[in-house]
């Protein structure tokens, strides 16, 4: 199957600043990817945002048979003004997003249009296109878990690993916040009136880390921390900031379990602790369905499809989460993603490319 490939246009979409925060860049970007899907039969559905970019459903015509999703996100971590060029040599395209994740999306559009060009409609595969993955999903995730539901399976079109892998297994993360009021005292004159929240703010710190089990892949980090006024005034007040990730629903139940207790076992003490937060993103484990995909794919593509876990999310943990069987990683390999030296590799578009159209060739005929 011969691939011919466009990098001007690419380079276009690239060149189109969306920044998460940047709302106007980012419904700036979906107005070309409206453009670019409404040429190959795609229907638009926009799920209209105040303060961040607008979402973005492409739906084909349905007639019997499995329903696939394809899942992207429209912003990146860029801000206006700092990295924003575009460039290639013969080996690579180095920009913005070109392989976190617009480089992905790129990949989806060009076989889709393989696919126009070959059955002159495409049915049953949609994509959907969300606008703040880069700041954790807040606004989208309920959104696609619900979304999803309706789906057979869904590919993602983050980066592919250095060997191709696909992504079949990524870990949970829930991150808290636990606050801590105690009691100011003069440390001078009235240390014994005082409570000190720093005091157990430390005995909470050391209680997260002891929640880590790098055996299970689980880690337990609290990484920011604040409290007190002033080395002569007993602490009145502290924070931390903690963040948890886990590879299965076990470990997830077990921190999210001990942080209510770690938190419940102090309150005797004469302070106030409030625990908020919880999961962002459920756990991505690799399951039997997943691996039936992958397997049938292998066979059409005439090549093993390599696999990996990854201990970083996406939007593959929330569909993961809502049952449907997911397989993320079909982007293009490339590296430096959230920096200024971001690049992916014009030989893995290619191959991609022929791999994701023989893949959507086979689920949509089924």
């Amino acid at each position: 199957m011969k691939v011919e490939l466009n990098f001007h246009e690419l380079a276009e979409l690239i060149l189109c600043n969306s920044y998460t925060r940047n709302k106007t860049g980012v419904d700036q970007h979906g107005l070309q990817m409206i453009e670019k899907f409404s040429e190959i039969g795609f229907a638009v559905e926009r799920f209209s945002r105040e303060k961040i970019g607008d979402h973005l459903l492409f739906s084909s015509p349905k007639r019997d048979g499995k329903k696939v999703l394809l899942l992207g996100h429209l912003d990146t971590v860029f801000p206006p003004d700092t990295f924003t060029d575009f460039s290639q040599d013969e080996e690579w395209i180095y920009g913005p997003g070109v392989c976190d994740m617009k480089g992905g999306n790129f990949v989806a559009l060009t076989a889709l249009r393989a696919l126009h060009r070959q059955f002159s409609s495409i049915y049953n595969i949609d994509m959907l296109l969300v606008s703040d993955e880069e700041t954790g999903s807040d606004d989208s995730r309920e959104l696609t878990a619900r979304l999803a539901a309706n789906y057979d399976c869904c590919l993602v079109f983050e980066a592919a690993g250095k060997n191709h892998e696909v992504v079949i297994g990524r870990k949970g993360i829930a991150t808290f916040n636990i606050d801590i009021k105690g009691e100011a005292a003069h440390a001078g004159n009235h240390y014994e009136d005082g409570i000190d929240a720093n005091a157990v703010m430390a005995e909470i710190l050391l209680g997260c880390k002891a929640l880590t089990d790098l055996q299970q892949g689980t880690t337990v980090n609290p990484g920011k921390v604040s409290g007190g006024i002033g080395a002569n005034t007993i602490s009145p007040h502290a924070t931390i900031h903690v963040e948890a990730r886990f590879t299965n629903q076990r470990e997830k139940e077990r921190v999210l379990q001990s942080m209510e207790l770690l938190c419940d076992e102090v309150q005797s003490s004469g302070v106030e602790v409030t625990l908020s937060g919880g999961v962002q993103r459920d756990v991505m484990e690799p399951n039997l369905k997943q691996s039936q995909y992958v397997k049938k794919f292998s066979q059409l593509i005439g090549s093993p499809l390599l696999t990996e876990c990854r201990g970083g999310v996406s939007d593959a943990n929330v569909t993961a989460g809502v049952g449907v069987p997911t397989i993320d990683g079909f982007g293009p390999f490339g590296d430096g993603d959230h920096t200024i030296h971001e690049r992916a590799s014009k030989e893995s578009f290619l191959r991609r490319i022929r791999e994701v159209t023989l893949i959507l060739k086979y689920l949509m005929t089924q």
